[in-house]
Parts: structure tokens; sequence; C-alpha cells
């Protein structure tokens, strides 16, 4: 019983991780990533379907990504969806490949990244720490139906505030990378 409150406090942090890592993938840094397509998307023939299914995109140049819309018909909606989306990119196409070059960021633009990267890391913690929060209250209702005894109570929380501060540190961990990536000229 305690270890399944334990295993299932362990998948949501890890995938409370994830969601952390994969927003800070899709932010722009200066650097060309194809990841940083993947939130805008288009209506295709009535279907709202995200462009990194409808076309190849690559980063060629450290500044350049390109998108292949795999149906040419569609480059010009494709050119469209990412001119409205809000990465202010200005994409320009030839009629078969759009190409997109990756603007420099300006230290200004740099600071307001590194302040979106630190309060998305603090969401991040918050949720790890409400996880913590509601494992141990099972924990507690368990003691309560004395289902268990108040000594694996007890190390049971200690095992997840073990894991919540595991956790945590890994928060930082990655948005000390971001940070670094952000303010990297």
């Amino acid at each position: 019983m305690i270890k399944e409150v334990i295993n299932e406090a362990e998948e949501k942090m890890k995938k409370t991780l994830e969601v952390l890592r994969k927003d800070f993938s899709t932010m722009r840094v200066g650097r060309a990533n194809p990841s940083i397509l993947e939130k805008i998307q288009m209506d295709y023939y009535g279907t709202v379907t995200p462009i990194n299914q409808l076309a190849n995109i690559s980063a060629p140049e450290p500044r350049l990504l390109t998108v292949q819309p795999w149906d040419k018909s569609i480059v010009p909606a494709v050119e469209k969806a990412i001119l409205k989306s809000d990465l202010g990119l200005n994409p320009s196409s030839d009629g078969n490949i759009i190409r997109i070059i990756i603007p420099q960021l300006t230290q200004e633009r740099r600071k307001e990244l590194a302040k979106v990267t630190k309060k998305k890391a603090e969401e991040t913690r918050v949720s790890i720490r409400n996880i913590r929060r509601e494992q141990n209250e099972r924990i507690k209702g368990l003691e309560k139906a004395k289902t268990i005894n108040e000594d694996e109570g007890k190390r049971a929380q200690d095992d997840i505030q073990k894991m919540t501060d595991k956790f945590i540190k890994e928060v930082d961990r990655v948005l000390d990378i971001k940070e670094k990536e952000i303010m990297e000229v």
C-alpha cells in the first residue's frame, strides 16, 4: 500500500519535470531548434493540426530553420500560421520550402526570457510540493484507517520528502542550464 503511494508520487513528479523540460525546449534562445515550432497549429482541411505533423522541420544552420510541408499546397497556410504565432518569427518561402532566420536576441529579451523560465520553474516546484502534500495526506488517511502504523507512515513521509527534495534539485539544475543558455550571446 505504501509502495503504491510512493511510486505514484515519483511517477507524478517525473511527469511534472518532463513538462518543464518540454516547455524549456520550445523556448527560443537565439539558436535554431525545430522544437520551437511544436506548439504552432493550423487548420488543415477542417482539422487543427500541429505543423510538425504536416511538414519536415530541420535546422540546417545554427540560426536557420527550414519547414518543408509534405503537401505543397499548404505552404502559404503554414507560413501564415508561423507569422501569427507569438514567436516573432518572419518566415519566407520559395513555394516549396519555408525558411525562418532566427534573429539574435536582445539583452532585454534575454532578461524577459530568464524571468519566464524562473516563473515556469517555480510553478513546477509548487506542483511537486502539491504532489508531496497529496501523497502525505493519503498516508495519514492510511494511518487513521489503521492500515499502517505510525512508524511506517513516518518512514513513507520521509521517503516522499527525500524524493521531493531530489526533484526540486533537478528543477533547479534544469533552470540553471536554461538560464545559461538564454544569457549566452
